[in-house]
């Protein structure tokens, strides 16, 4: 974890008693810079100084380019210093509730759309109704509504589909698959023409966005709504885990020791660099990701229809503000500029996905490379193919917390994956689960 205790971007000294202090920046100490030199600002006259503390997660590339945003914005705004905080998404989100728990959470910080409810239902954060969001797209904001008020600014634009190798489909003759039906069936037609380590898919019996989206495809909605009802279709659930099962037996799937060793992006244990399986789900924003274990040889398309559209759109992150702030209104104008801002947007550029506000996208449509232009015609397709707004459930209030990761839910798809239980006892442990959850 890389994390900058602290740095201000500091102005002018307003008076004597601010000489003698310092910033630090990238975990050094620095004298505060003299009112003549290079790059230092000047307060402007009557606004009276802000330092906001701020915290997000990301890779290197997102923490270089938030860390120039916040001097640009200090640049602009001369009062408003900045002491941010960054890391890996590992860990972050128990960080952050421990501040919670102590009321001392970061002014502005990140936020997930899985979290969201239990923070907005529990008065952590503030409304943020009053930044202009009116180029956003109502999709992305309705997953950081709560009650009618915006909690949570979506910051950038994402969908859900899937990424295969194209470049061994266009070897091997091979279309990519547009239902499920298809998807099952390229499993089976396709392993005799890869080598023996080699399938199409992993197995996607643990993967609950991969069941998810089968069971929006088939007409029957989110498996766990945002008002907290268990709507797990049996018939979905018990025909997806047989279909798993059936390709797993039959060998057209990764066997379980290699389907738990996969990791994202890994050079050495990602199934999709390392060509051990040829396709997996991947959002809009991940293309890229991707693209660095092999350069060219990926493409992106949605995720597999039945009935419906298997896909969804979604907001890549949020910024929300802590209501224990004292700050707030200039926290709301930094994030005002952070998404509608074309000079924020040349520095941001797709560090957190498609740009939320649609004139932010033209604006910077010129200047995508070829992956951000993929990511967006992603977006643009999920969105044609009648794709869903992301509902990002009930999070883990009542018997919720059971389905979290790593919980008894986990538990019981991992047995069924290493053949330990059937689908259809696994069911019955599942309704178990279901009787602890809070139905409205």
């Amino acid at each position: 974890m890389k994390r900058i205790k602290g740095m201000k971007l500091t102005a002018v000294l307003l008076s004597s008693l601010l000489l003698g202090l310092s910033v630090s920046a990238c975990g050094v100490k620095e004298e505060a810079a003299p009112a003549n030199a290079p790059g230092a600002s000047e307060v402007s006259p009557g606004k009276t100084p802000v330092n906001l503390r701020i915290l997000w997660w990301g890779s290197q590339p997102r923490h270089d380019a938030t860390l120039k945003a916040l001097e640009a914005y200090t640049k602009k705004n001369p009062h408003v210093t900045f002491e941010p905080e960054y890391q890996a998404f590992d860990g972050y989100v128990d960080k952050l509730t421990t501040q919670a728990a102590a009321r001392n959470t970061p002014d502005v910080f990140q936020m997930d759309a899985a979290w969201f409810n239990d923070w907005a239902s529990s008065g952590r954060l503030a409304d943020l109704s009053t930044v202009n969001t009116n180029e956003v797209d109502k999709a992305l904001l309705d997953t950081g509504t709560y009650e009618g008020k915006v909690f949570a600014v979506p910051l950038g634009n994402n969908a859900l589909g899937m990424i295969y190798n194209k470049v061994v489909f266009d070897k091997l003759g091979v279309q990519p698959p547009k239902t499920y039906d298809e998807l099952f069936q390229l499993a089976k037609d396709i392993k005799p023409k890869l080598a023996k380590d080699q399938y199409l898919i992993k197995d996607l019996t643990v993967d609950n966005t991969a069941f998810t989206s089968f069971q929006l495809s088939r007409g029957k909605g989110y498996p766990r709504t945002a008002e907290g009802k268990f709507n797990y279709d049996k018939d979905s659930w018990i025909t997806y885990m047989a279909k798993m099962q059936e390709l797993r037996k039959g060998g057209f799937m990764t066997p379980p020791d290699v389907t738990v060793s996969d990791k994202n992006f890994d050079a050495k244990m990602d199934l999709l660099g390392q060509e051990k399986i040829m396709m997996k789900l991947s959002h809009a924003a991940e293309l890229g990701g991707f693209d660095s274990l092999k350069p060219g040889s990926f493409a992106l398309i949605p995720l597999p229809r039945g009935t419906e559209a298997g896909s969804w759109v979604k907001a890549s992150m949020y910024w929300s503000v802590s209501p224990d702030s004292k700050k707030q209104e200039e926290a709301k104008k930094f994030i005002d500029w952070f998404i509608n801002d074309k000079e924020a947007a040349d520095i941001l550029g797709t560090s957190r996905g498609m740009p939320v506000s649609k004139p932010i996208v033209e604006y910077l449509m010129p200047k995508f490379n070829a992956n951000d232009k993929a990511g967006n015609a992603l977006i643009a397709e999920v969105v044609k193919d009648g794709g869903k707004s992301f509902d990002p459930g009930p999070g883990t209030k009542g018997g919720w917390a059971k389905f979290a990761s790593n919980k008894e839910y986990d538990n019981i798809v991992q047995q069924i994956m290493f053949d330990k239980m059937t689908p259809q006892q696994g069911w019955e442990e599942v309704m178990k689960l279901a009787k602890e959850v809070e139905q409205k």
